[in-house]
């Protein structure tokens, strides 16, 4: 039965994962133009809040195997509690660059409201951000995120497959993402992705000078 609840638990999260890439893709949101057209601005909202809604309910129907895979015992369990705190404090420098406003959705429909919205937006003003958390990858809040996951003192079966599917997802998401940032952004984007990692930090001073220099 421990098979059956793991691949039932990949299968309900994979529909959520392609779900949730199909409907933040420039196909989707361009097609929602030519129908709605300037009310695309109320679309970054609804695609957060569905979002929500729909991993809590895949997470609902998902089974939950109560098997413990590893559970630390002092000092490993502080140690790695405080290496779960210090990568929360990662995740907050990796959003410092980012308007949270405008990645909630709220900022594009106060555009909306004093008629400032610009259709081809689409659903939110993207800017290329090179600053910060950003120079040391290119996906920094994924980073921060996995480690943040990963670091558990206690580790069950259901949150192991879970956070493994986040990983992959996080990776593939990923590589759509820059398809998108590379259309918006071109030549830019491509010289950035020449000079800093994607997800795995390398070599940070040869980096910063790169940056710097450009």
């Amino acid at each position: 039965m421990i098979f059956v609840d793991v691949a039932i638990i990949i299968l309900l999260f994979t529909i959520f994962a392609f779900s949730h890439t199909w409907l933040a893709s420039l196909n989707i949101k361009r097609a929602l133009v030519e129908k709605i057209g300037i009310k695309i601005a109320f679309y970054r909202l609804f695609y957060n809040v569905s979002s929500i809604v729909l991993f809590l309910f895949f997470y609902t129907l998902a089974p939950k195997p109560d098997v413990v895979v590893y559970d630390l015992h002092f000092p490993f369990d502080i140690i790695t509690f405080a290496l779960q705190v210090l990568s929360l404090v990662g995740l907050w420098w990796a959003t410092l660059p980012i308007n949270l406003e405008e990645f909630a959705g709220t900022a594009q429909i106060g555009r909306y409201m004093r008629g400032e919205y610009k259709v081809d937006e689409l659903d939110e003003k993207q800017n290329l951000k090179i600053g910060g958390a950003f120079k040391l990858v290119r996906h920094p809040i994924y980073l921060f995120s996995i480690l943040f996951l990963g670091f558990r003192p206690t580790m069950n079966l259901f949150y192991l497959v879970m956070f493994i599917c986040v990983v992959i997802y996080f990776y593939i998401g990923s590589i759509y993402e820059e398809r998108k940032l590379v259309e918006l952004f071109g030549d830019e984007y491509k010289k950035y992705q020449k000079i800093v990692p994607r997800m795995i930090p390398m070599k940070f001073k040869t980096k910063d000078a790169q940056l710097n220099e450009s």
